[in-house]
């Protein structure tokens, strides 16, 4: 039986995408990190962007490497009419359909048709999962019937009216953060670099590393000397010990559904580290 819409909820809006290591189940907490004498967010790891759409800031800029993301993103903010009349016409957990819009070169397609190919891939995708190979190719095999449905086209529209509000970076997080002002919040956060074995969830291709990590750090300290907010989330980890070394931090357990099946949840420990 066909699992429920995504429906809009009447205190919020939901991201349209699903997203590996969301954090979701952490949003009551981070919320809390949003002041009232912010003027801008800022995120230069979007992701689903799920605190951006749960705060609703007044302006925002998002930012992130994925280009399949940030044009996603656009084309949902400009013309969600045009994305929305392609992603109805695809017939929903279809793994013939699925397979064939993997196989697509997203360069040869049209814009609102390369989003709902985006959207499509992602809601049906193993866990939510972006993971290219090194030849840039979407490779993240189908879910299966029981990852949920295409959200309603009221939540592709409220999020399309909040995207207006955010300016879009394509590019790496330095290339986000050099942009930051003082009254900003800034939140990180980055994929996990992990010693000895690459992560399923990161991107292939450009995968977070452990230079990434001292670049992170620094750029903790440059933006607390300038005084501007930052909240970085993190998981339990050596690489979590040197990010929030000297700063203040939470210790956050998340249950969270490693390789994706539920006979391997499992509680992990975030860290929510911050100069506030």
């Amino acid at each position: 039986m066909p699992v429920a819409a995504m429906r809009m909820p009447m205190d919020g809006c939901p991201p349209f995408l699903r997203w590996a290591g969301s954090k979701r189940k952490l949003l009551p907490k981070l919320k809390g990190f949003w002041k009232k004498d912010h003027k801008r967010y800022v995120e230069p790891f979007a992701g689903s962007a799920c605190l951006f759409f749960a705060l609703n800031p007044p302006k925002a800029i998002l930012g992130d490497l994925n280009p399949e993301l940030i044009s996603t993103y656009i084309e949902v903010k400009y013309r969600t009419d045009a994305v929305l009349k392609e992603l109805r016409g695809l017939p929903p957990w279809n793994k013939k359909e699925y397979t064939r819009l993997r196989s697509l070169d997203p360069l040869k397609l049209g814009r609102h048709v390369r989003a709902a190919r985006f959207i499509y891939l992602n809601r049906f995708c193993f866990n939510g999962i972006y993971r290219t190979n090194l030849a840039g190719q979407f490779n993240v095999p189908y879910s299966g019937d029981g990852c949920g449905s295409l959200p309603e086209d009221e939540v592709f529209k409220r999020c399309s009216r909040l995207l207006r509000r955010a300016r879009f970076v394509r590019g790496d997080f330095e290339t986000v953060l050099s942009q930051v002002e003082k009254g900003d919040l800034v939140y990180m956060d980055p994929p996990y670099a992990v010693r000895a074995r690459r992560v399923f969830r990161e991107y292939d291709p450009s995968a977070f590393t452990h230079g990434d990590i001292s670049r992170l750090r620094s750029w903790m300290m440059r933006l607390h000397a300038t005084g501007v907010s930052f909240l970085v989330s993190y998981a339990e980890s050596d690489e979590a010990d040197v990010l929030k070394k000297g700063f203040s931090y939470e210790t956050i357990p998340v249950r969270r559904n490693v390789a994706g099946f539920a006979a391997h949840r499992a509680v992990t420990n975030e860290l929510l580290i911050s100069n506030a």
